[in-house]
């Protein structure tokens, strides 16, 4: 997990809701954030470990996972994309949004945005 790679916040907290800013398939390399190798299934299982990072640093999990959105580049990776997702959420099955983008930051080929209910604060 890297810090943002534009002027925004990973997450907001809102009475029990954590929202967070799209999650890209980054690590921080020795030049910065760069994308992780290996394509989409590589690229959304790091999103969502960055995705898991953001959600645990503002006091929730993948479990409270409501409502997630999933942009992807090529609507090819749909299937491939679904595998990365049950192996990230398990058994947990959060509503969720697939939309096809003809671009993302940095050239990530999919991102991940996430509202979830950390309980009333």
């Amino acid at each position: 997990m890297s810090r943002p790679v534009g002027p925004y916040s990973p997450s907001i907290s809102a009475g029990g809701w954590v929202v967070t800013s799209g999650q890209v398939g980054i690590v921080t390399g020795d030049k910065g954030p760069e994308l992780v190798p290996g394509g989409t299934a590589a690229e959304l299982a790091q999103a969502l470990a960055n995705l898991a990072k953001v959600l645990g640093d503002a006091g929730a999990r993948m479990s409270d996972v409501v409502t997630a959105t999933l942009y992807l580049v090529d609507m090819g990776d749909y299937v491939t994309a679904n595998e990365v997702w049950i192996e990230a959420f398990g058994d947990h099955r959060p509503a969720r949004t697939a939309v096809a983008v003809a671009g993302l930051p940095l050239g990530a080929r999919c991102e991940v945005a996430a509202w979830a209910w950390a309980g009333a604060t």
